[in-house]
This record gives structure tokens, C-alpha cells and sequence, in this order.
């Protein structure tokens, strides 16, 4: 009985991220392109991985769309917007279309259930990734990370203030890369 309360334990224990860890690797289905790999990003864009309890609730309802609103300006900045929830694809697939569609992908930690919002640190003791947005740069080294209660839409313009400083780095660092002293 002690073993099977111990594995119990290691399904909710998450891993604690901080910003300057690379981004653990993953990969899973999508509503929208088959199965994908955060590894494949590297070296090509930066990404926005936003975990959020789950589809068809009222916050999430709001915080989806409001990053397809904001698509031509995450492209600008070559930002890749990846959605994560626990619910199936089956879920996801009739929640973008009712959400008047949802041009990035939305991937499913349905199964294992929560295996990768346990490994980036947001599963909740009640089986839902808790709503949190990672910044990942082109290495795969996480920049930001915001962390927001159930029920709150984070502020899409804190999320491109940082955005826009790790613009701001790349560039710098490119043109001192470029233009040696």
C-alpha cells in the first residue's frame, strides 16, 4: 500500500522552472498540425508556451483569443504561440472553431495525463495545468515566466514588454557579435 501512495506523491510533484533553465523538451498532439516537438523551435523562433486550465471556461475563453488577435504582432517578433491544456484534441478541435478560430496550435497533455505540465511545474493537485506563460528564446532557454490565478487573464502587453526586451537582447547581442570592436 506505501508503494502506491508513493507513486500517488510523484504524480502531482512538480518540477520548479526558473527563468535562465532550458525549457524541457516535448512532444504532443495538436488540434491543427498532427504531433509537435518543442526541440523543432530551436534555432528558428522564439516561442510562447501558454498552459491554461482548460477549454470552455470563461477565462480561457478569453486569454486563447486574445492571443489570435495579437497573431500578426507575435509573428513580427518571431514568436511562435504554443496553447497547452490537459483536454483532449477532440476538445480543442470544437473549442477553436467556437472561439471563431485559433490559427496556433493547441496541444493536448491529455496522455499521459499532465505529463508535461507536471515537467514545466504548473500541474495542479487538481489535474488541470495551472494557467502560466513561458517565454522561450530561439536556444531554448526560458526568459520569462508569468504565473496567474484561475480565473485571471494575464495582460497580453506585460507579455510583449518582454517580448520586446528579449528583442532588444538579441539584437544588441548580434551587432556586437557582428561589429567586434
Amino acid at each position: 500500500m506505501t508503494g502506491g501512495a508513493a507513486m500517488k506523491k510523484s504524480v502531482i510533484k512538480n518540477k520548479i522552472l526558473k527563468v535562465g533553465d532550458i525549457a524541457p523538451d516535448f512532444s504532443l498532439p495538436s488540434h491543427s498540425e498532427g504531433e509537435l516537438n518543442l526541440k523543432w523551435y530551436r534555432e528558428r523562433s522564439n516561442v510562447v508556451l501558454a498552459f491554461y486550465p482548460g477549454d470552455w471556461t470563461p477565462a480561457c475563453s478569453s486569454q486563447i483569443p486574445g492571443y489570435e488577435e495579437h497573431s500578426a504582432k507575435f509573428l513580427r517578433y518571431n514568436c511562435q504561440v504554443l496553447g497547452v491544456s490537459v483536454d483532449s484534441i477532440a476538445s480543442h478541435k470544437a473549442w477553436a472553431p467556437s472561439l471563431g478560430g485559433i490559427s496556433f496550435p493547441l496541444l493536448s497533455d491529455y496522455w499521459p495525463h499532465g505529463q508535461i505540465s507536471q515537467a514545466y511545474g504548473v500541474l495542479s493537485e487538481r489535474g488541470f495545468a495551472n494557467r502560466t506563460v513561458f517565454l522561450i528564446d530561439i536556444n531554448g532557454v526560458i526568459r520569462f515566466i508569468g504565473r496567474y490565478d484561475y480565473d485571471k487573464v494575464p495582460d497580453i502587453n506585460d507579455l510583449f514588454q518582454n517580448i520586446d526586451k528579449l528583442e532588444k537582447e538579441a539584437t544588441v547581442g548580434h551587432k556586437s557579435k557582428s561589429f567586434p570592436a
